[in-house]
């Protein structure tokens, strides 16, 4: 390997140890209501080195991604809108909604919406890292990890609803929490930890048979995920049916960042289950490799498409990635999870 690359890749693992046994982001509160210009600079994806190791993936498209404001980056978490607008979540609350396709226009950076009592907070104490939105009301979820909580928002962000901190989650480290969030079409939710385990040595993971910030619903049962040997699991998707899509990231001194996308078939979601990936496709050195945690689905002419985002950490010897990906037609279903 060459020095200087050895050495880039020193300073990424020495930064991000430090980043995640530390703060995230300043001491300032999160960014205010604004405007803001995303340039997306289209990368030759016909270059061999970007092109391979993505199994039955098609990459359509790659972009290097920044914008105008200065709290932009660090995406965490990330949908697609019926009108094909991305709505990107980073890892100190703040949203950001732009275009890479079709009219441009101007994009927006607001924060989350947050109690009286913790608006003075620092943008560090909201490290947001996962999200859902059910696209038949609108609503939104959103896990916080150093918060050990999850609070649900009114269709695009306009009220906080209401919060829950699961005592099943606070014995995940709060810097390892809960990275992945899951909903399924009948309303149950599946949180899956970065760093928590179980005694099996799995990933533990949360399975609550409705909103969990309903009081009603029960608490949660526990299951368990077995990433790749060496991966920790950042996000998850569910394609309808038995079919989960899972991101795992591993950083090491030889590699620096390369991640592994997993496809679970879902055993029947009770107690006890194990849920074990196939590794699909690779994402490494040479080729687009970073800190990749966020995954959204879309569909375009009728045909299934993935994004696959990165969170820079706001360092400059990071990217802002976004990823675009055909998926094979018969993936994604109207099936219910088992």
């Amino acid at each position: 390997m060459p020095r200087r690359h050895m050495q880039r890749v020193a300073l990424i693992l020495m930064l991000f140890v430090l980043l995640m046994n530390g703060r995230h982001g300043g001491n300032t509160p999160p960014a205010t209501f604004d405007s803001l210009s995303v340039q997306a600079r289209a990368l030759d994806i016909a270059d061999s080195a970007l092109s391979k190791d993505y199994g039955p993936l098609r990459l359509t498209a790659a972009w290097q991604l920044s914008g105008s404001h200065a709290a932009f980056g660090g995406f965490s978490s990330l949908f697609v809108k019926e009108d094909g607008a991305l709505v990107a979540l980073n890892d100190t609350g703040e949203l950001f909604g732009f275009r890479v396709k079709g009219p441009q226009g101007a994009g927006f950076v607001e924060p989350l919406p947050r109690i009286g009592i913790e608006q003075s907070w620092p943008s560090w104490e909201w490290d947001s890292e996962s999200m859902q939105r059910d696209p038949a009301t609108g609503r939104i979820w959103v896990g916080f990890e150093l918060l050990q909580r999850i609070c649900r928002y009114a269709p695009d962000f306009k009220a906080l609803e209401g919060c829950v901190t699961p005592r099943a989650m606070l014995r995940w480290p709060v810097t390892g929490s809960i990275e992945s969030l899951v909903r399924f079409a009948d309303g149950r939710f599946l949180a899956i930890s970065e760093m928590g385990t179980n005694a099996a040595g799995a990933h533990d993971v949360l399975l609550w048979q409705g909103d969990p910030v309903d009081p009603a619903t029960p608490p949660p049962v526990h299951l368990g995920y077995r990433p790749p040997t060496g991966y920790r699991p950042t996000d998850a998707l569910w394609l309808g049916g038995d079919r989960l899509l899972v991101l795992n990231r591993r950083l090491t001194l030889a590699d620096g960042f390369t991640t592994r996308l997993t496809v679970v078939t879902l055993p029947r979601l009770e107690e006890g289950a194990v849920l074990t990936g196939r590794v699909i496709a690779t994402f490494a050195p040479p080729g687009l490799a970073d800190n990749f945690e966020a995954m959204a689905l879309s569909r375009e002419k009728g045909r299934p498409v993935l994004w696959v985002a990165s969170d820079d950490n706001h360092l400059f010897l990071q990217r802002s990635l976004l990823l675009r990906f055909d998926l094979p037609a018969d993936w994604v279903s109207d099936r219910p999870a088992p």
